[in-house]
């Protein structure tokens, strides 16, 4: 198996962000770890990524994924090319399957066996080389797509926008900007 170039983990818990570290840092060149999803736009932004493993809860007591699902999509928008494989142990089939729908390669319930998440992470890996080789995915017009879509779902409010995005305002100035919007 190729080795990942880099993977982000996502993950609000201090203990299972260790153990991710622990348990993927032999098979890939870097990991970067990241404790909540306020800053993944800037985050993204700063580096390249082969795969994201992203947790879905990020508040006290809820469990719904919403937060995991939002984060999917604002990477999607960020990097449509980028794998994404999500993580929970408040799971079931129904959140499985959206989270499947919505874009992400895999779902991985915590506690997770080792060999299943580093198989996941490299299967990942491969998918998201094969997207970035493609050359199908025309990445400006996505990203173009992206921006109108959050605009026109926002009212106009950048703000909000930028939100929904996942980027700082001022990195969404730049990005209308960069395609006259």
């Amino acid at each position: 198996m190729d080795t990942p170039g880099a993977i982000l983990v996502v993950e609000d818990d201090p203990d299972v962000r260790h153990s991710a570290s622990v348990i993927l840092s032999p098979h890939v060149a870097r990991i970067e770890l990241l404790d909540n999803v306020r800053t993944l736009g800037n985050v993204l932004g700063a580096g390249k990524y082969d795969v994201v493993l992203m947790d879905m809860n990020y508040v006290a007591g809820e469990r719904s994924g919403a937060a995991g699902l939002d984060a999917l999509a604002a990477v999607q928008c960020f990097d449509p090319t980028l794998a994404v494989v999500l993580m929970t142990a408040y799971g079931g089939v129904t959140l499985a399957v959206e989270a499947l729908k919505r874009g992400a390669v895999d779902f991985i319930l915590k506690p997770w066996r080792n060999d299943k998440l580093i198989a996941a992470v490299h299967a990942a890996q491969q998918i998201t080389r094969a997207r970035r080789a493609s050359g199908t995915l025309q990445l400006a017009k996505l990203e173009r797509d992206a921006i109108e879509r959050a605009l026109t779902e926002s009212a106009g409010n950048i703000s909000v926008a930028a939100d929904k995005l996942g980027l700082s305002r001022a990195a969404l100035y730049r990005r209308m900007a960069k395609h006259g919007l």
